[in-house]
Formats: structure tokens, sequence, C-alpha cells
């Protein structure tokens, strides 16, 4: 092939020697515009898993850089002078100077022609004249421009300000400076990446950047290869301490915003992009050049293990997207994290420290247990610890998921809750064998709170005819039932969700239409503002006065029925754009009254059924609500607008907040991923729930015990709501304790059941293995939990030292 390479970066050089060298035939120019010897930046990082791959594709490439490598383990986290160090972790990095010149000469070896100073071709002139064009041109691609309707790109400018630094000062490990200072806070990333130097990365949000007086240089055009030097001397100042007499050294560094890059497609024609220039992702959760080398490795392989250009290039993508995808999902919790560290930093030491570890959800408690044993067992001891004095636990250390929790004046044995979830199976709005058989098996399963779905407080307030209710005695007394079992078989709670459907009703069945309108016996829907929540549903009747003052009767009526069946909590539903929810949104609420525009309008109505509720209910049984925290659609609720809701709510009563998000209207566009609610729960929780004492609830695709740990160790909720998770397994929480080898209170089997406390063995992943070797081997590839790193000209192979 002749080929056509765009930027002379590492992910640009390392493709071309790699294709050169499966095949010497091939015909590789790179023009790179910069010379041979200027390069931008400090240090590079690595994975384990990346190096093993370059060490596969290219082991010249791989001994060199395993000679010039620093290797640690550790991660020094300092808080406002409090370090805490956490261990096992693995990182490898060199000078990305070095880098290039070894890539640039193995490069040169295979007969690769790199053209420096020169600027490419126009690539239309490429596109013609070249087999295969390879756009690594950097984030500003001039490539992706010229093609943006076939690539489609977006880039998402984040807020925060960071420059990037070098210092002569050369760290030990991984450090997190995290520091207050009279401005708000700021961070420092650090790592060493030689014998002499680190790099050292500062990072702030942009209103403590401006507090701060960096903006003074704002607008100011920096020619190429300069730094933004009165900045620079400020830096130093305000991280003396940090620096202990050592300076800080500039490499066209000024101030930046990070863009998130994504695209659409990769491929333009023969035209494909490499790294930087195809995506990016934050600098806290790994290196843009660990990424470019990766799509390098695989977009070679592809071209050799498929016939035809076109097959390769969908190969390269199909294979690489969903890594970078992944990635960015990590690095954008990870940035959005580093956004709000201002929130956390009055955090316990400990707490704080495992809340950065795991913010980006990749690593977990169980993880960090395998990792640093020690610092996991010192989370959890400090977890306990805590929450001892609050009226939670007796601080005996064990599974953060079973330490009791209060609500209210309502004591839970643990911190599980299964989630609201409609079943659409009820008759006339009564409750049947179905529910009990339902919510009884998740009592029997070991969750501390088992909700109802969302039981309507009318007839015209459901959603589906199959829908629950509590707007007749008869309906009372089939929900008394259940409770009566539930209080009867298991030593769990139950609670109450009370709704109203608004302008979602008179709908299918979920499994033969989910909001679907229905095609007979439909009844007339109401809402805040004559808005259908979408094209084929039904335009609602706008509610006037009286309207509201009757579906505010119908909460209370509700709230009454409840309490007579005996139900342990009562939870007002003002999410999913039912009634409630949709006089919160602005997506949904267009009144021009005293009901609609500003929020406190918007909060009125909802507030004042919540009241009603709140005044019907017993008082020593806990209210709480639940809210969509964010709308997922342009001009609707964010989650500033959410903080003020919690806020709103809890001076009015609320014993908890249950933070949901979404399904305002059929055009959202949520995204989708792990825990991905969590983030708002936690927003909230660092706002209000944790000054207030009333408990923050997370909920969504939460499905694993570690998750669930790592939440609550985190600080980011008290508990956490599963709704998914227990219709696949409705002992998850009984199931979870056995997993994690715990027995005690906050997970009691039924008597029944308790024959069944131990995993029973399966197929021979129980097998007992014999002993066959008289002397054991040391695993030679196994590092001790700590290993720091100490600069020495010979490379030797570090010693570990105690933290």
């Amino acid at each position: 092939m002749k080929i056509a390479v765009i930027g002379g970066g590492p992910g640009g050089l390392y493709f071309s020697a790699l294709m050169k060298q499966l095949d010497p035939s091939h015909e590789v120019t790179v023009w790179e515009r910069n010379r041979a010897e200027d390069t931008f930046g400090f240090g590079v990082v690595f994975s384990d898993e990346t190096l093993g791959g370059i060490g596969n594709a290219d082991t010249v490439v791989a001994e060199y850089m395993s000679e010039r490598f620093a290797r640690w383990t550790d991660i020094d986290i300092t808080l406002n002078g409090v370090r805490h160090t956490v261990g096992g972790q693995g990182f490898a990095a060199m000078s990305r100077k070095e880098l290039l010149q070894l890539l640039q000469r193995r490069a040169a070896e295979l007969g690769v022609d790199v053209r420096f100073s020169t600027l490419a071709p126009d690539v239309d002139e490429l596109s013609r004249d070249f087999d295969l064009v390879i756009a690594s041109d950097g984030v500003n691609s001039q490539v992706r421009a010229r093609y943006a309707d076939s690539f489609g790109p977006s880039l998402d400018v984040r807020r925060n300000k960071y420059m990037w630094l070098g210092t002569d000062l050369v760290f030990e490990a991984f450090q997190f400076f995290v520091k207050d200072t009279q401005w708000g806070t700021m961070q420092i990333h650090g790592y060493p990446f030689s014998d002499s130097g680190s790099t050292f990365i500062v990072e702030m949000h942009e209103d403590v950047w401006r507090a701060a007086g960096f903006d003074a240089t704002e607008g100011t055009a920096f020619p190429p290869g300069v730094s933004d030097e009165a900045a620079i001397a400020k830096i130093r100042e305000i991280f003396a301490d940090e620096l202990a007499g050592h300076e800080v050294l500039a490499n066209n560094s000024k101030w930046i915003n990070f863009a998130t890059v994504r695209n659409q497609s990769w491929r333009h024609g023969n035209v494909v992009l490499l790294g930087d220039a195809a995506h990016t992702a934050h600098f806290s959760i790994g290196s843009g050049t660990k990424l470019a080398m990766e799509d390098a490795l695989a977009l070679a392989a592809c071209l050799h293990e498929h016939p035809t250009l076109e097959a390769s290039l969908v190969a390269y993508e199909s294979e690489r997207r969903p890594v970078v995808e992944s990635t960015q999902r990590a690095a954008q919790a990870s940035l959005e994290w580093f956004e709000n560290i201002g929130q956390y930093t009055a955090q316990d030491p400990v707490q704080f420290c495992f809340n950065l570890l795991t913010r980006s959800r990749r690593i977990t408690q169980e993880n960090l247990r395998l990792r640093d044993p020690e610092f996991a067992a010192r989370v959890d001891a400090w977890f306990a610890a805590s929450q001892a004095p609050l009226g939670n636990g007796d601080g005996e250390a064990r599974p953060a998921m079973f330490q009791p929790f209060r609500v209210g004046g309502l004591e839970l044995k643990n911190r599980i809750i299964v989630s609201s979830m409609d079943m659409y199976s009820a008759v006339d709005g009564v409750p049947g064998d179905f529910h009990l058989a339902h919510l009884g098996s998740k009592a029997l399963g070991g969750a501390g709170l088992v909700m109802t779905e969302m039981v309507c407080v009318s007839e015209t307030g459901r959603i589906t005819p199959g829908c629950a209710g509590l707007y007749t005695d008869s309906q009372r007394d089939a929900w008394g039932r259940i409770v009566d079992f539930v209080h009867a078989s298991s030593t769990a709670r139950i609670g109450l969700q009370i709704g109203h459907s608004g302008r979602k009703g008179s709908t299918k069945l979920m499994w033969e239409g989910i909001d679907e309108p229905l095609e007979s016996g439909n009844w007339q829907t109401v809402a805040p503002s004559s808005l259908a929540y979408g094209p084929g549903n039904q335009v609602p009747s706008e509610l006037d006065r009286a309207g509201m003052d009757a579906i505010r009767d119908d909460f209370v009526a509700a709230a009454r029925r409840g309490a007579e069946a005996g139900f342990d909590l009562l939870e007002v539903h003002a999410a999913h754009g039912y009634l409630l929810s949709s006089f919160l949104s602005p997506i949904s609420n267009r009144r021009d009254d005293a009901y609609g525009g500003s929020l406190e309008n918007r909060l009125r109505f909802p507030l004042e059924v919540f009241d009603a509720v709140r005044a019907a209910w017993p008082a020593e049984r806990p209210v709480t609500v639940r809210i969509s925290a964010v709308d997922w659609l342009p001009d609707g609720n964010t989650a500033d607008d959410a903080v003020e809701i919690a806020r709103a709510f809890i001076k009015h009563g609320a014993a908890a907040i249950d933070v949901s998000s979404g399904q305002i209207a059929k055009d959202e566009k949520p995204a989708f991923g792990r825990s991905y609610q969590t983030p708002f729960a936690d927003r909230i929780r660092q706002a209000v729930g944790a000054e207030s004492g009333v408990a923050v609830i997370a909920v969504g695709a939460i499905s694993s015990y570690d998750d669930v740990n790592s939440i609550l160790l985190a600080g980011r909720a008290d508990l956490v709501a599963m709704g998914r998770t227990h219709l696949y397994d409705p002992q998850w929480t009984l199931h979870a304790a056995a997993e994690q080898d715990y027995r005690g209170a906050g997970a009691d089997w039924p008597s029944q059941f308790r024959a069944g406390r131990r995993k029973p063995p399966s197929s021979r992943t129980d097998a007992v293995r014999p002993r066959l070797s008289l002397l054991r081997e040391p695993d030679g590839d196994e590092l001790p939990t700590h290993v720091r790193w100490t600069p020495r000209s010979s490379r030797e192979a570090l010693e570990p030292v105690n933290a």
C-alpha cells in the first residue's frame, strides 16, 4: 500500500513503523509540521495492558521503552496537607520527548519517509494519490474539520482550566495535591517520568481561576512555544510547600479548557482518523498517547487481517470504538468529579481519598481490596465509626451495605431498597396474589426496604388499566394483606409510593406498547399545560384550580388509606414525567400563572400536595419524595435545578430524596451507563443532604454489591435502590451477604431459607487441588503492594518500601 500519514506524533509514527514491519513493501510517508526536536508536554503514562500490546507488536520499541520507564504502584493523595497512600495500582511513565525520539528512530530504521518541518499536501490531493490517508493531526485536526459532514464531530469543551507543566522534583508516586485556597479548591496531578523530572498539571474550576486572578492573561495570544510566565510564577507561590524548593518547568504552557472530542464516524473514503483527531479522554483517567498507540496497533493489524481497505477500516472502527467509548465514559465521570471537587474537600481525608480513587467507577472497594487490602479495611473501619454517632450502627466494620440506617424515625436493617417498579397487573386498581408474591419475595430476599410500584391516587390518575390504586377501601384492604405478610414473615420494612400519571396516563400495558395510547376504554388525561407527552399521545386538559384541589385531596385520601394499611413509609412520586414531575419541568409546564414560569412557581403545586400528604400521614412515619434530577433535554431541568428542588422538599419535611432522572418527554436523550444517575444523587447529597441530615437515595443501573458499597463509602448516597437487579434475583441482598461472607442482623435469612446461606458448590470450581511441587516458585510478575519510584541511573529493579 501507499500510505500518507498527516501528523508525526506517537500515534502516526507508531502506526507507520508497524506497517513497515508487517510488510516492508508498503510506502509510508509522514508529514510533520514541527521539527524533529520539537515536543510539547513532559511525561506519558501507560497501563500494563497497553505495554503488553506494544511488547507483542514490536519488541524493539517495547524493550527500549521498558529501559526508560519510571515504575511505581502507589498513589499519594494529599488533602490540605493530610496525606494518605494507596498501593497496588501499577504505573509506568516515560518522557514524551524520549518516546518521540525512539519512534522517530524506529520509523527511520524501517524505511518510513518522515518529513519534518513540512506541512502535508492538501488532503484531497493525498486521498487521490495514496491508497490510505491517516489523519493523526491532533485535537484541532484540520482533516476532521474538512470532512466534518462525514465524520460528524462534536467537541465538549469543559469548564475547568488546566495547565500542563513539569517540575524537577522527582515524585516517588502518583501525586494528587488538593488544596483549599482563599479563592477556592485547586488540584495538582503529578507523576514521575524519569530520573530528573515529573509531570505537574495544575487544574481548577474556572470560577476559582478567575477569583485567583489567572484571567489576567485571558485573550492573550501566546506564540507557539511561549508560556504564560505570569501565571506560572503565581503557581510557584501557591504550591511552594508542595514543590519543596524545586522549580516549575514550562513547555508551551498556557491555560486550556479540556475538550472531549467525539465523532460519529472515523472514516471518509480512504481517509481515517487516529488518536486525538478521532477521540480524546480527560488526562485524569489516562493518556492520549496511550490511546493513539492502541489505535495504531489495531489499525495496522486490521489492514493485514482483511482483504479490502473498506473491510479493514470497518473492522478497525468496530474494534476500537467500544474500547474508546468505555474509556470516555470513565473519563467523563472523572472530569466531572474534578470539576466539582470543591464539594468534597470537607469530607474526612480517608473518605475523600476513597472518593477520588473511585470517581470514574472503574476502581471499586473490592478492586481496592485486591490491590491494597490494608487501605480497603481502613475505609470500612472509618465508615463504621462515622455512622455510629448518627445512630446508624454500632461502629463494627462490615460491608457498608449492611450498616443499618434511619430514615426519619424508621430504622432499616441495611441500606438496600427494592425500587418501585410498575407491574401493570392489578384488576380495577386492586393488587392481588401476584403483588403478594412479588413484594413478599423481595422482602424475604433480604432488602431493608421494599417499595410498592407507583400506586395511583385516582382511577383517572392511573398510567394503564393494570395499575394499582389506593382510591377505594377494597384496594386499601388488599394492600393491608401484603403489608401484613411482609411484617409477619420478614424483618424488611415496606414503603408506599403514591402518584398521579398526568399526561402519561391512559396508555397500554408496558408489554403491549409502552407509553402508547389506549385504543379503547381510554380516559381524559390532565397536566399543567395542554402538551402531549409525545407524538401520538393524548393531548391533556390543562388543570384549573378546582382540578388541582381535587387531585391534592386524592393524594391525601390515598395517604390516609396507606397509613391504615400499615405501610412504614410513604413516598410522593414527583419524577418521570408524571403529574407532579410535569409541574416541575419547564418542558411540560408552560403555564403563565403562579404555577408556571420560574422554578419557585413550578414547585408550588408539588409542594402543596406534599404538605397536605405530610399532614395526613402519621407524624412518626417518614415521607420521602422521588424526583427526576435532570430532564435530558435542552432547556429542561438541570442538576442545579435538582439541588433547589431537593432543598425545597427537605424544607417542607421530606425525610429522604430519591434521585432518578428523565422520562419527562419521549424525545429525551439520556446518557445511559453503569450507575449513570448516581452523580445526581451525589450532587444533591453534597449540596443539601449531608448538612440537613436528610437521606439521599441513589438509583439507576446499579447492579453489583461492589458498586453499592463503593457508592456508600464514597458518600455519594445514603441508601441504594435497585429495581431490575431484584427482578433477576429476588434474594439478591442475601446472596450479596453470602458472597461477602457476611452474617449478621443486616442480612437475616428467614428460618425456612437458612440452610441456603452457603453458596452451593458447582462443577469443578470448588475442587481442592493437591500440592505437586516440592518447592513453590515465586511469582516474578507480582509486585508488592507499595512500590515507590526511586531514580537510579542503572534502571535496576525497585525495592519496596513501607508506606
